[in-house]
C-alpha cells in the first residue's frame, strides 16, 4: 500500500477544501443509484493472519507518518468481529498514544459494559492495554431511552474537535462489512444512507428491532484514508454485490464508501 506522501496541515480552510470534495462524492453517490461502481485492484491475503499482519503495519506506519508531520493522528474505529484482532496487535506496539485520538464510527444502543457494546471491546482490545490519555478517548455516550440526543452530543464533540470543517477529516476511517454489505452502522434500507448534511445521527434498524449510532457516509468520505477490513466465505456474495453494477445503495450501503484500500482475504473475494 502506497501511503500519502503530502498530507493536509491542520489548517481550517484546507481541510474545508479537502472535506467539501468527498462531502459532494457522498451526495453523487446517495442520489445517483444508476451510477457504475469502480472494481478495485485486490491483492487478497491468503489467510486472515496475514490481513491483520498487514493492516497492523499499514495502521502504525500511517500513524508515525501523520504523527511525525503534523504531531497527530485521528482515526474512527469499526466494530464488530473482524478488528479485535487487529487491535489486539496494534496495543502491542510502540507508538505515541498520547498523539493519537480515537473515535468510534458506529455504536449499539448499549450500555458501555455489555458484551455487545463496541466501545467495550475496543477498550478491552485496545485501550485497555497501551496508555491512551482519557482525554483522546471519545466513546459515543449512548442514551438509551434517546439516542437522538447521543446521536447529536457526539455530533457536537466532533463539531468540536474538528472546528471549522465542513466535514470531520480523519486521518483514517477503519471499516468493516456485514454479510448484507452494510458498513459502520449504514444497514439496507435504513434512514441513515440518505443522510447527506449530519455527520452522526441514530439509525432504527428494523431486522434488530434496535436504535444504532453510525457515521453518515459523508462523514466517511471525508476521511484522507478509508479502509475495509473483509474476511470469510460469508462475505463473498456481499462482497460481490458492491463491487457489481449499477449502483444500489439502499441494498448495498457499502457502495456509499469510496475506499482508498481493501484489506480483504482470498476466502472473501468474489468468484
Amino acid at each position: 500500500m502506497q501511503l500519502l506522501t503530502t498530507r493536509f496541515q491542520v489548517m481550517p480552510n484546507r481541510f474545508d477544501v479537502f472535506a467539501t470534495i468527498f462531502f459532494t462524492t457522498a451526495i453523487t453517490q446517495t442520489k445517483a443509484i444508476e451510477t457504475t461502481m469502480s472494481i478495485p485492484s485486490v491483492q487478497p491475503y491468503p489467510t486472515l493472519a496475514d490481513l491483520y499482519k498487514a493492516a497492523s503495519k499499514a495502521f502504525c506506519n500511517l500513524a508515525n507518518e501523520c504523527i511525525s508531520e503534523y504531531g497527530v493522528f485521528r482515526v474512527s474505529l469499526s466494530g464488530g468481529s473482524t478488528p479485535k484482532r487487529l487491535y489486539e496487535m496494534i496495543a502491542c506496539e510502540s507508538l505515541q498514544w498520547n498523539r493519537i485520538h480515537w473515535f468510534f464510527g458506529d455504536e449499539r444502543n448499549v450500555p458501555p459494559e455489555s458484551p455487545d457494546s463496541n466501545f467495550r471491546m475496543v477498550h478491552e482490545a485496545l485501550l485497555s492495554k497501551i496508555d491512551a490519555p482519557e482525554s483522546n478517548v471519545h466513546p459515543v455516550m449512548v442514551n438509551l431511552d434517546d439516542p437522538a440526543t447521543a446521536a447529536n452530543e457526539y455530533q457536537c464533540l466532533l463539531e468540536q474537535h474538528f472546528q471549522g470543517q465542513k466535514m470531520p477529516v480523519w486521518d483514517l476511517v477503519l471499516l468493516g462489512m456485514g454479510d448484507d454489505s452494510h458498513t459502520a452502522s449504514l444497514f439496507p434500507n435504513t434512514a441513515a444512507i440518505e443522510e447527506t448534511s449530519r455527520w452522526f445521527v441514530e439509525n432504527w434498524v428494523e431486522k434488530f428491532d434496535a436504535y444504532r449510532y453510525t457515521l453518515t457516509a459523508p462523514a466517511i468520505n471525508s476521511a484522507i484514508e478509508r479502509w475495509f477490513l473483509v474476511s470469510g466465505e460469508s462475505k463473498r456474495q456481499a462482497l460481490a454485490n458492491v463491487w457489481s453494477d449499477p449502483l444500489s445503495v439502499s441494498d448495498y450501503p457499502a457502495q456509499l464508501i469510496d475506499a482508498t484500500e481493501w484489506f480483504v482475504t482470498e476466502d472473501a473475494m468474489p468468484r
